[in-house]
């Protein structure tokens, strides 16, 4: 059987890059929902579903399926996703939420108005699933990808870092943005390249 490929992340983590590298490897699906559902379904329009096409569309997958199916789960520190897509009010929608949230916001009201940590939770706390989620820190992707290989079973990605540069959005807004998200900065750091949730 071909495998698939679930590549999910809150954007701007290089998630769009991971999809295209698996593409050699078999089916890919690159999905925006924020919330993974507890039992794994097809994504879109697929298998008659009627969602957007970044988004689990409530029909279940059958169980004897489930094999062939990977989650991967790919996130980095907030600030730089936030720097990178969440400018864009239709990414806003694509991840479910209000795309009228601009950055000044955020940072005016000092929460996390795009739901970045919700996010992250829900993909990374273990809970009753029929089915892994392999969770990829970005940062060390580049140095470490043969061991997401070797765990998914394929040849090598050859993943290229390529990376807008952003130093003035980032000297101008990272001391207030860190102060919002220094939770899970703090957490993502300690975590191993890849865990399972």
């Amino acid at each position: 059987m071909v495998k698939t490929f679930y590549v999910c992340s809150y954007g701007g983590c290089g998630s769009t890059m991971l999809a295209k590298s698996l593409k050699i490897y078999g089916n890919v699906e690159h999905i925006h929902s924020r919330n993974p559902p507890n039992k794994l379904q097809y994504v879109g329009l697929n298998n008659g579903g009627n969602s957007y096409s970044e988004w689990f569309n409530g029909i279940e997958i059958p169980e004897n399926e489930l094999n062939d199916y990977y989650v991967i789960y790919i996130y980095k520190n907030p600030i730089n996703s936030i720097l990178s897509r969440f400018k864009n009010p239709s990414h806003l929608e694509h991840i479910q939420i209000d795309k009228n949230i601009k950055l000044n916001d955020v940072i005016n009201e000092k929460k996390d108005l795009y739901g970045i940590s919700d996010f992250y939770e829900n993909y990374t706390t273990k809970k009753n699933r029929n089915y892994k989620i392999y969770c990829v820190k970005y940062e060390e992707l580049f140095d470490k990808q043969n061991q997401l290989s070797e765990l998914l079973g394929i040849g090598k990605l050859n993943l290229v870092k390529n990376e807008t540069n952003r130093k003035i959005e980032i000297s101008k807004y990272y001391n207030k943005l860190y102060k919002i998200y220094k939770k899970l900065i703090k957490k993502i750091k300690k975590n191993d390249f890849i865990f399972i949730s």
